[in-house]
């Protein structure tokens, strides 16, 4: 199944698409008021599935709204560094032994075609194509990787947008360069698990103004999503809602000769096979 929220910023409504078309869904608010954690937590997604069986929900015309993220205030989001072999390399870092966590402000969500805004003092602003978790259920310390699956809602694409400066040279605090709103644009849907497929075989790409900058797959992880899931719980209460970003493969800006930072008018475009597309606009306040 496959989730979006449809509207303007704020006032989305949550849509489940059809089967037939990706501009087409049933308008979801006979079953939730939203797509967030309460709704994840409380088998609405089962429940979901039964309206449209019977007949239920009425459908609407998708074509030319503007598209949310996919799921809406998420109590946290997780993101993973170094999670790329490809991306270690073009760092120069060795692989990390654990999986290296850092955060991101919940409010840095955004969707996915939102423009990426990027304040006066920002001039290292940077893209990184991610494959999202989303959490479906409570879970702490969950008994093994495998067991870890049963956690997870489903998936969606994320661009892990930062700024290298506030990241790298004010303290070496990640969250910094991470968090600015806009920071995390997500979707265009969230996909359940069953029709994702083999997660672990998944193309990401990422173009700036046409010009081709990551090309990977998720095979290339050093830490696979499920592994990440269960590494997550031994620390952390997951809740339903949070989401987790898994890492990006070699492209980034930072990793150029020489080094190539978003500038005022450049579009992103990002997309992971079986996840859709994202096209943003940056925009630079300074």
């Amino acid at each position: 199944m496959r989730f979006a929220r449809a509207g303007a910023a704020g006032a989305e409504i949550p849509v489940l698409l059809t089967a037939e078309s990706a501009d087409r869904g049933y308008d979801l608010r006979l079953v939730t008021t939203d797509i967030d954690g309460s709704f994840l937590a409380s088998d609405g997604i089962v429940r979901a599935a039964e309206a449209v069986v019977a007949g239920e929900l009425p459908q609407l015309e998708l074509r030319g709204q503007r598209m949310g993220p996919p799921i809406a205030r998420p109590h946290a989001i997780y993101a993973i560094g170094l999670n790329y072999r490809d991306h270690a390399a073009e760092t120069g870092m060795e692989l990390p032994s654990e999986p290296i966590v850092f955060s991101k402000a919940p409010n840095s969500l955004s969707g996915p075609a939102d423009d990426i805004v990027f304040p006066a003092d920002a001039y290292r602003g940077d893209w990184e194509a991610e494959l999202g978790v989303v959490i479906g259920k409570r879970a702490h310390r969950i008994a093994d990787p495998q067991e870890a699956m049963k956690a997870i809602a489903g998936y969606l694409a994320v661009n892990d947008v930062s700024e290298r400066n506030w990241q790298l040279e004010r303290g070496g605090q990640w969250l910094k360069g991470k968090s600015s709103p806009t920071f995390n644009p997500a979707g265009p849907v969230l996909v359940t698990p069953d029709e994702v497929g083999d997660v672990a075989d998944l193309r990401l790409s990422l173009s700036v103004n046409g010009e081709r900058m990551q090309q990977g797959s998720t095979a290339d992880m050093v830490f696979d999503p499920h592994y990440l899931v269960w590494y997550l719980s031994q620390f952390v209460m997951l809740e339903p809602g949070d989401l987790i970003n898994t890492g990006t493969p070699a492209g980034v800006g930072m990793g150029k000769t020489p080094a190539r930072y978003l500038r005022d008018g450049d579009e992103i475009t990002l997309s992971i096979s079986g996840l859709g597309s994202q096209r943003n606009r940056v925009r630079m306040t300074g």
